[in-house]
């Protein structure tokens, strides 16, 4: 699992900003990992590693957020509250905390296919071939959890 490091340091400091800050997340994703891998074989670490970064990254924002959080007429007077930027970071954030609720919905074959495809960009075929599933299954699954997340999103942002 450690020849994923670099890659995950590069897929992280995209989506935060800081090769420190995804250094930090990185870090403690592996030490998650290697904490539940004393208990269970985990059956695809690729997938299992970057769903733990992701968590913390949410984690890591909602705590930020409450580090934040001062009275109103401070709020009221903090400039960066109103700045597009924050307001971008914080959709992005919310988004991404529903996507993860919305997968986690979905059956674990189903999961599985998608998160395979969408995060380590394996072919239907290599997809297929891990989970021991036909190719036009993983096809289903893939489409499914689209139109799952899709739907879901949709509802839970009207």
């Amino acid at each position: 699992m450690e020849h994923y490091y670099r890659e995950l340091v590069s897929f992280l400091s995209a989506r935060l900003g800081s090769r420190q800050a995804a250094e930090d997340v990185a870090h403690d994703a592996y030490l998650r990992v290697l904490e539940r891998t004393g208990s269970e074989q985990i059956e695809h670490p690729r997938a299992f590693l970057y769903r733990t970064a992701l968590n913390l990254v949410v984690d890591r924002h909602r705590r930020q957020l409450v580090r934040q959080a001062e009275p109103l007429d401070a709020l009221d007077a903090d400039s960066r509250l109103h700045s597009s930027e924050l307001q971008h970071d914080l959709q992005l954030d919310q988004r991404l905390a529903l996507m993860q609720k919305a997968l986690d919905e979905l059956s674990r074959p189903c999961r599985d296919s998608f998160l395979l495809r969408k995060i380590e960009g394996l072919s239907h075929q290599q997809i297929a071939e891990r989970l021991g599933i036909s190719r036009s299954l993983v096809e289903k699954h893939i489409v499914n959890a689209m139109k799952h997340c899709r739907v879901r999103m949709r509802q839970w942002e009207s």
